[in-house]
């Protein structure tokens, strides 16, 4: 059996193992090994099982990643996040659909403190959802609404998911991360709109709110939340203007937080050192994974599936736009089942190879990967956020109502994607002024 076919057999085997419900990160280390056991021999596999794990996680651009993690849960445990949906409920609730308008809005600023969809979802459904469910609003908008816009937290940044695609496909941090913030913007304001024409079209949705906020009660808000956006503004202020690399303005990020909450009388002794437990065994889990990732790149490196599969791709002279759309399609049927830093950490090894070879913009693709990732955290039947959200709220929710909440945010989320895809300037123009 050639080396070609023992890598192509490795990805059905490798789908079978996570149907058995292997851990991605143990399934893909383990057909890696195997696999370069049969084409090579047993101690070619010990050495790459060895060398691989030092060489990724020792790479420098990764240790940013605890770094935003560590910002992004002192942000949340210490409480310097639950100001931001009564900030902008008081400038928003007069819209159609105000408080829906205003928790997307929330979502957006807590994005880019946490760098996690999940935790953005996880943080905000407790404090948007029930005042939604208080005022009468529908169920499925205002749970799919939470659920929809807590992805976010991928492609505003700092983004943990950019970090990892952006160590894995060769790329600058810092520039990914400046390509994200339009294109987090534009999703943002494309959710918006759409609640208020839904609501526009029929109000039982969302009632209008009887109480109208005073100028004291809009003063006292800006008051309590300012102290999250500066910090926002600077860590990613940072970043733009080269002063700092992503994993220093993680680390400076962090600081920052933890001096606020002094200041504001927040800091706990037990919210910090959940903060940072918190940020470990996150951290642990998705190096896990890379680790994995980056056994099962050398495998079929070495097996010569990426350069069998770009020679496919380029002798059918498929366009790069076809391309792109075929990845697409892989990528959303993916995010049905797996979850996101899986799916990434899975195709990277296939993927990039391919993207370089056609000449497509990495920097552009990874905004594209990302905002597909977003929308397989709400796509049924396995959308992890949907059930964050439904754990977060117990029975008041049911998950079906969740799910057909988050329908018209999908929907949504297709249209922003091939905006996207049609004008790559979206993603490009800032990163454009970076030396």
């Amino acid at each position: 059996m050639s080396s070609l076919t023992i890598g192509y057999l490795s990805m059905p085997m490798l789908i079978v193992l996570l149907l058995l419900r292997v851990p991605i990160g143990v399934a893909l280390s383990l057909i890696a090994f195997v696999g370069l056991a049969i084409i090579a021999n047993m101690r070619v596999a010990f050495s790459l099982l060895t060398t691989v794990p030092f060489e990724l996680i020792g790479d420098w651009s990764l240790s940013a990643v605890p770094m935003f993690m560590l910002m992004g849960y002192i942000c949340t445990e210490t409480g310097l996040t639950t100001n931001l949906f009564r900030a902008a409920r008081v400038f928003l609730a007069g819209m159609p659909g105000g408080l829906a308008v205003s928790s997307v809005a929330a979502c957006t600023l807590f994005a880019a403190a946490s760098g996690s969809s999940v935790a953005t979802a996880a943080g905000m459904s407790r404090i948007a959802v029930p005042e939604m469910l208080r005022h009468r609003y529908d169920p499925g908008l205002a749970a799919g609404c939470v659920a929809s816009a807590g992805t976010l937290g991928s492609l505003i940044p700092p983004s943990i998911l950019m970090v990892v695609y952006a160590v894995f496909a060769g790329v600058s941090v810092s520039k990914l991360f400046v390509a994200g913030i339009l294109p987090g913007l534009l999703s943002a304001l494309m959710f918006s709109l759409m609640i208020v024409v839904r609501v526009k079209l029929k109000p039982s949705l969302a009632p209008d709110m009887e109480h109208r906020p005073t100028m004291a009660e809009r003063v006292s808000a800006v008051r309590d939340a300012w102290p999250l956006p500066v910090l926002i503004v600077g860590v990613l202020g940072g970043i733009y203007s080269g002063w700092c690399t992503p994993t220093e303005a993680g680390a400076i990020g962090a600081a920052l937080a933890v001096l606020i909450a002094m200041l504001r009388r927040q800091l706990r002794t037990k919210a910090l050192g959940d903060a940072v437990r918190l940020a470990a065994e996150g951290t642990a889990s998705l190096f896990i994974i890379a680790v994995g990732a980056g056994l099962y790149a050398r495998f079929l490196g070495l097996t010569g599936v990426p350069g069998s599969l770009t020679g496919l791709l380029v002798g059918a002279e498929a366009s790069p736009l076809l391309v792109v759309l075929i990845i697409c399609a892989v990528y959303l049927l993916l995010g049905c089942f797996i979850d996101s830093i899986g799916i990434m950490l899975l195709t990277a090894p296939i993927m990039i190879p391919i993207l370089q070879q056609v000449g497509i913009d990495l920097i552009w693709f990874g905004i594209i990967v990302v905002k597909l990732l977003e929308i397989g955290l709400v796509t049924p039947p396995v959308g992890l956020n949907v059930f964050v959200i439904k754990s977060t709220l117990g029975n008041a929710v049911s998950l079906t109502t969740i799910f057909r909440g988050a329908f018209w945010f999908i929907a949504t989320d297709l249209v922003t994607l091939a905006l996207l895809i049609s004008f790559p300037m979206i993603a490009l123009y800032l990163p454009s002024f970076m030396n």
